[in-house]
C-alpha cells in the first residue's frame, strides 16, 4: 500500500507519485488523498499546475521519442490526447467528488455535533428529571411527616422523618432545598416531641381527675373480696386462719378476676404514655423525658395532697377522698412501672408512696383532736385499714401505716377508757348499796349470765324472790366491762397487725381503771374507819353520867380496817403485776461488742410508770400508804431485775453486758433519789452490791467472809458464785 503524501512535500512530488502509480487502484489511492490534502490546505491550484507541468514535460519527452517514429508518434499522440481527455474528465470528476466529499464531511460534522449536543441535552434532561423526582419525593415525605403529625401518628411521623433525613436527602445534597429541609429537621423533631408531650399532659390530667374514682373502685373491690373471704371462712372454717391477700386466700379467690385499670367503671389507656416513651427514646432523649415525667408526677402528688382534712364530716368523706386519691395515684404508678420499667423504677414509686403516706399520717394526726367519739374513730380506722389492705395487695410497703394504726388505737383506747370511767362513776353514784333483790327466775338468769358470780346453791334450789349478796352496781359494772372488752377487740376487725398490743393495752386500762376504783374505795374506807373511831368517841361522850361501862367499840370499825387492808393488798398486786410486765420486755444482750450509751427502754418506762401512777391514780392516798406502795414496788422491781442475769438461759456475761446493767441500775437509783425518801434506797442495796461484785477486778474477795460482809453483805451467798462464773 503506497505511503500517504505528507502535507509538507511540494505538489510536484505529489504529482510524480500519482503519475508513477503502478495500478489503477494505487493511482486512485494516491490521487484522492492528494486532492483532499490540497483542498484542505488550499493548494488545489498548485496541484493542477504541477500536473500540467508534468504533462507538458512528458509531452516534450514523447515528442522527442516520437520524432524518430512519426507514425508511432502520431499514434502515441492520439492515445495521449485520449488519455489527457480522460485525465481532464477524471480530474473534473475528482474535483466534483472532492467538493461533494467536503460538503458531506461538513454536513456529517454538523450532524455529529448536533448529535453530541442532543445527547448532552438528553442527559441533562434525564438528570434534571431524576433530581426533580428526588426533590418531589423529599417534599412528599416532608408533607407526609406533617400529615402524620396532624393525625397524631407521632411514631410513624418520626420514622418518616428519619427516612427522609438518612436516605432521601442524601440524594439531593447538591441542591438548596436539601439544606433548607435539613435545617428544618430539628424543628420538626421538636414539633413531634412537643405534640406528644401535649398529649401526655392531657393524659396525665385525665389520670389525675380519675385517681379518686380509681381508688374508690379499688376500695370497693377489696371490700367485696373481704366479704367473699368471710363467706368462705364461714363455709370452710380453716380458711379463716389465713389473712386477706395471703397466698391461700388469693388462690381461693382466683376465680374472681378483676382488672382495676380496665373494667366497666373505669378504663386507663396507657397508649399516650407508651408513645411518648418510644418517641423520646427514638430522639435520644429518654433520660430527659424520664426526669421530666418524674418531676410532673411529683407536682401531681403535691396537688393531690390536701392541706388539711376533717375527721368529723359525715361518712368520713374527707379522709376517704384523700386515701382514694393516694390509692388511685399509686396504682397508676405501679402499673406504669410494670408496663414501662425503663421509665419508672421501684425506688421512684416507693419514694412517692412513702412521702404521701407520711403526709396522710400527719394530716390525720393533726385532725385527731376533733374526734371525741370512739365509734367515729373506729370508722376512721376501718377506712385506713381498707386503704392498707388495698395497697398491700399492690405490693406497697405499709409498715408506717400499720404503725399509725397504733396511734389510732391509743386514741381509741383513751376514748373508751374515758367513757367507761364515766359510766362506772354514774353506776356507783346511782347505786343504793343494798343487796340486789331478784323476783323472777329470768331476772336471776340475766344477772348470773352477765356477772362473774358462782352461786352457792343451784338454780333449782332457789326460791324467788331471793336476794343476791351484791348490790345492783356489780352486775351493771360487769355489763360495762364486757362492753368495754368487746369494743376494744372491735378495733382488731378487718386489719390490725398488733393483737398483743390490744391485749396489753386492755390489761393496762382495766388495771388502771380498776385500780382507780380500788384506790377510791381505799380512800373511802380510810375515811369510814376514821368516822367510826370518831363515832365511838362521840357515843362515849354522849352517855349519861349515870351510865357505866367501858369504851364503845363498833364492829364496823374492824370491818372497815379489814377491808382497807384487802384494798391495799390488791393495789400492791396490781402495781407489781405491771412491774412484771415492764421488766418482762427487757432485752439484754449480755455479750455486746460495745457498751450502751443510754439506759434501757424498759427501765425508762418503768420509772415513768411509777412516777405517773403516784401522781395520778394514787395521788389521793395517804402519804404512808403511798410510801409503802413505793417500798414494795421498788423491792419487787429490784428482785425481778436481779433475776434477769440469773436466768438459766444466760450462759455468759461480758464486761459490756455488766456495764449495761450497771447503767440501768444507776438510772433507777437516781430516780429513787428524786423521791426524797432515803429509806426507799435500801431496797436497791442487794442489786447495787451484786452489780459491784460483777464489776470487781478481784472476784476472790467474795469468797473472803470478812471482805464479803463488808462490801457485799447484801449479796445472796448462792447467787454470787453463779454470776461470777457467768
Amino acid at each position: 500500500m503506497p505511503l500517504a503524501i505528507d502535507q509538507g512535500n511540494d505538489t510536484d512530488t505529489a504529482a510524480q507519485q500519482i503519475v508513477f502509480s503502478s495500478s489503477e487502484n494505487e493511482y486512485f489511492s494516491q490521487l484522492i488523498p492528494a486532492i483532499k490534502n490540497a483542498g484542505n490546505s488550499g493548494r488545489g491550484q498548485q496541484l493542477l499546475q504541477s500536473l500540467a507541468r508534468y504533462t507538458t514535460g512528458r509531452e516534450a519527452e514523447i515528442e522527442g521519442i516520437c520524432s524518430t517514429n512519426h507514425q508511432g508518434f502520431i499514434s502515441s499522440v492520439n492515445q495521449l490526447l485520449k488519455a489527457r481527455a480522460r485525465s481532464v474528465a477524471l480530474t473534473a470528476e475528482i474535483l466534483g467528488l472532492n467538493q461533494s466529499i467536503q460538503h458531506s464531511t461538513e454536513t456529517l460534522a454538523q450532524q455529529k455535533k448536533a448529535l453530541v449536543e442532543s445527547r448532552g441535552v438528553r442527559h441533562n434532561i434525564n438528570e434534571a428529571n431524576q433530581a426533580l423526582q428526588d426533590c418531589l419525593e423529599v417534599l412528599r415525605l416532608a408533607n407526609q411527616v406533617h400529615e402524620l403529625l396532624a393525625k397524631k401518628n407521632y411514631y410513624s411521623a418520626l420514622r418518616a422523618l428519619d427516612e427522609l433525613q438518612s436516605v432521601h436527602l442524601q440524594k439531593i445534597t447538591q441542591y438548596e432545598i436539601a439544606e433548607m429541609i435539613q435545617k428544618s429537621v430539628p424543628f420538626t423533631k421538636k414539633l413531634i416531641a412537643d405534640a406528644v408531650m401535649n398529649d401526655l399532659s392531657t393524659w396525665l390530667f385525665r389520670i389525675r381527675e380519675t385517681s379518686q374514682f380509681l381508688g374508690e373502685v379499688a376500695f370497693y373491690h377489696l371490700e367485696q373480696q373481704r366479704t367473699r373471704h368471710k363467706d368462705r371462712a364461714g363455709t370452710i372454717p380453716p380458711l379463716g386462719n389465713f389473712k386477706l391477700n395471703s397466698a391461700v386466700e388469693s388462690v381461693a379467690d382466683e376465680n374472681e378476676e378483676f382488672d382495676i385499670l380496665d373494667n366497666d367503671d373505669v378504663q386507663v389507656d396507657f397508649t399516650p404514655l407508651f408513645e411518648c416513651v418510644h418517641i423520646h427514646d427514638a430522639l435520644g432523649q429518654a433520660e430527659k423525658f424520664k426526669a421530666e415525667y418524674a418531676a410532673t408526677r411529683r407536682q401531681q402528688r403535691d396537688l393531690l395532697m390536701s392541706k388539711s382534712i376533717t375527721l368529723i364530716d359525715p361518712d368520713g368523706a374527707s379522709l376517704s377522698e384523700l386515701l382514694e386519691n393516694i390509692a388511685g395515684f399509686s396504682i397508676v404508678e405501679k402499673a406504669t412501672m410494670k408496663k414501662a420499667p425503663s421509665l419508672r423504677s421501684l425506688a421512684d414509686i416507693v419514694e412517692l408512696w412513702n412521702s404521701m403516706c407520711q403526709t396522710a399520717i400527719a394530716l390525720v394526726s393533726n385532725a385527731l383532736y376533733e374526734v371525741t367519739n370512739a365509734e367515729l374513730l373506729l370508722k376512721i380506722k376501718g377506712i385506713v385499714a381498707l386503704f392498707i389492705q388495698t395497697m398491700s395487695a399492690w405490693g406497697y410497703p405499709v409498715v408506717s401505716l400499720d404503725n399509725f394504726l397504733l396511734t389510732l388505737f391509743e386514741k381509741y383506747a383513751e376514748l373508751l377508757k374515758r367513757r367507761f370511767s364515766d359510766d362506772f362513776q354514774e353506776i356507783v353514784s346511782t347505786d343504793d348499796y343494798m343487796p340486789m333483790p331478784i323476783h323472777k327466775p329470768d331476772e336471776y338468769d340475766k344477772v348470773v349470765n352477765v356477772s362473774w358470780y358462782t352461786p352457792e346453791k343451784a338454780r333449782e334450789e332457789l326460791r324467788f324472790p331471793c336476794v343476791l349478796p351484791f348490790s345492783q352496781m356489780y352486775p351493771l359494772c360487769c355489763i360495762d366491762i364486757r362492753n368495754f372488752l368487746n369494743q376494744f377487740y372491735f378495733f382488731s376487725d378487718d386489719h390490725f397487725q398488733h393483737p398483743k398490743i390490744i391485749d396489753d393495752t386492755l390489761k393496762a386500762s382495766l388495771d388502771e381503771l380498776l385500780c382507780e376504783k380500788i384506790v377510791q374505795i381505799l380512800i373511802n374506807l380510810e375515811h369510814f374507819e376514821i368516822a367510826c373511831e370518831e363515832l365511838e368517841q362521840l357515843l362515849v361522850a354522849a352517855r349519861s353520867n349515870v351510865s357505866t361501862g367501858g369504851t364503845i367499840t363498833l364492829r364496823a370499825t374492824e370491818e372497815f380496817r379489814g377491808s382497807k387492808k384487802t384494798a391495799e393488798k390488791r393495789i400492791f398486786e396490781l402495781v407489781n403485776s405491771k412491774i412484771d410486765d415492764l421488766i418482762g420486755t427487757a432485752e439484754y444482750d449480755w455479750t455486746p461488742s460495745t457498751p450502751e450509751s443510754e439506759p434501757s427502754n424498759y427501765m425508762q418506762t418503768l420509772t415513768r410508770y411509777l412516777s405517773n401512777i403516784m401522781n395520778t391514780v394514787l395521788l389521793g392516798l395517804p402519804t404512808e400508804i403511798k410510801e409503802l406502795i413505793y417500798f414494795d414496788a421498788l423491792s419487787h422491781a429490784a428482785t425481778m431485775i436481779l433475776s434477769l442475769p440469773l436466768s438459766p438461759e444466760v450462759r455468759s456475761i461480758n464486761p459490756y453486758g455488766v456495764a449495761t446493767l450497771a447503767k440501768d441500775m444507776q438510772y433507777l437509783t437516781e430516780f429513787v433519789d428524786t423521791l426524797g425518801n432515803p429509806i426507799l434506797k435500801e431496797n436497791l442495796d442487794e442489786l447495787q452490791q451484786t452489780v459491784l461484785l460483777m464489776q470487781a477486778e478481784n472476784s476472790d474477795e467474795f469468797y473472803d467472809v470478812a471482805i464479803r460482809n463488808k462490801k457485799y453483805g447484801r449479796v445472796d451467798a448462792m447467787n454470787g458464785p453463779v454470776l461470777l462464773e457467768k
